[in-house]
């Protein structure tokens, strides 16, 4: 008999944070739940920050998943809005490997090449593919939250393949590959020695 897993989706957001949740059972995937979490109202980013820790924490206690998969933040121009995606991720990340959750990341592009065969694929196209995959009765207003389903579809189709992202199974794995990230920098004497001054 095989052994049936639970897979979490997160599209990571400081505006919306969209998650979705599907069930594994050998070769076959079947929808549970997708869903978003508003965060517009709030102006604190760090408030904002706090409820997405939260709230995946809450995911994680209240469907017990196996694996997260996560959507990695997009290079854009803006480099305040990358700030906040990589810490709206971040969090997501910790409350994950706060409960050793193995976490894979995945490119925008390679969700929606794993989804609809093309990465330029938009949300609408998505959303689409995955209610006629999943047989979902309707699509959500905002589609942050097929995102995030996305997200675990993908990881699902990735499966068995050598490249499928990054994988960090708790913080030590996160730590070995990502050293470059993690090691404080080096301070010069001269800098050291004008902050004891």
């Amino acid at each position: 008999m095989s052994k049936e897993r639970i897979i979490l989706g997160i599209d990571p957001g400081t505006t919306i944070m969209g998650f979705g949740l599907i069930k594994v059972v050998g070769k076959t995937m079947s929808f549970l739940q997708l869903n978003e979490l508003d965060l517009k109202k709030y102006d604190d980013h760090y408030l904002k920050l706090k409820l997405i820790f939260e709230r995946t924490i809450e995911l994680i206690e209240t469907h017990h998943p196996d694996e997260i998969a996560i959507e990695a933040p997009f290079f854009g121009k803006n480099v305040q809005s990358m700030l906040k995606l990589g810490r709206a991720q971040g969090v997501a990340m910790a409350a994950g490997l706060s409960r050793e959750v193995p976490i894979t990341e995945y490119s925008p592009k390679k969700i929606k090449m794993a989804i609809t065969g093309n990465g330029n694929a938009s949300k609408e196209q998505v959303a689409r593919m995955l209610q006629s995959v999943l047989g979902l009765k309707s699509l959500p207003k905002n589609l942050d939250s097929t995102d995030g389903l996305a997200a675990a579809v993908c990881h699902f189709y990735n499966e068995g393949r050598v490249e499928v992202g990054k994988n960090y199974t708790g913080w030590d794995a996160f730590v070995k590959q990502n050293e470059k990230r993690v090691t404080a920098p080096k301070v010069s004497k001269t800098r050291i020695n004008s902050i004891k001054k």
